[in-house]
């Protein structure tokens, strides 16, 4: 058996309508980090930003709530990234956002349904993670279940609304 990391976009594709009640093996492909494509690009997946009001109580709830240390933060508040593993997780404040987006963006509130994207962490302890998390404020959007190909599964709402997946690792066979 070997447990592989899989990306949210090849966990998006797989549907609870396609997978049998049965626990069921997944295919995964397992990618090379740097993709070479048509025109001979290096392209990787590096970081995704998300945009906050408060930068630095953002940093705080993530480092209290999931353990990640800071890896760059500006001495303004206005932009700081998580060591996250392979991939960067980083916040900037709205102001900045607006900078960037000069015909806006629509901003993450807590008490609104969260956007159709979330941020996955694995673990092997999903309803500790969780609790952990909810204790540090975030709030529970669903509880912890099994899906059809075995692979256990939580949501919350960060602090600012965002909506973070809690999940074991997807086992696969070889």
């Amino acid at each position: 058996m070997k447990i592989l990391p899989i990306s949210f976009l090849a966990l998006s594709l797989l549907s609870c309508d396609q997978a049998s009640k049965e626990k069921t093996s997944l295919s995964v492909i397992q990618n090379e980090s740097i993709i070479k494509n048509t025109n001979n690009m290096n392209i990787k997946y590096a970081y995704t930003i998300l945009y906050v009001e408060d930068v630095k109580k953002t940093i705080e709830f993530y480092k209290k709530a999931f353990g990640f240390e800071i890896k760059f933060a500006t001495p303004q508040n206005d932009y700081a990234e998580l060591l996250s593993g392979e991939t960067t997780l980083a916040f900037a404040s709205i102001e900045l956002g607006k900078s960037n987006f000069k015909k806006g963006f629509i901003e993450s509130n807590l008490k609104e349904k969260p956007f159709g994207i979330n941020l996955a962490f694995t673990t092997e302890n999903v309803e500790e993670l969780m609790e952990k998390a909810i204790k540090e404020g975030a709030v529970i959007l669903e509880e912890a279940i099994v899906k059809p190909w075995g692979q256990k599964v939580g949501y919350v709402k960060d602090i600012n609304g965002f909506l973070v997946e809690i999940c074991t690792p997807i086992v696969t066979e070889n």
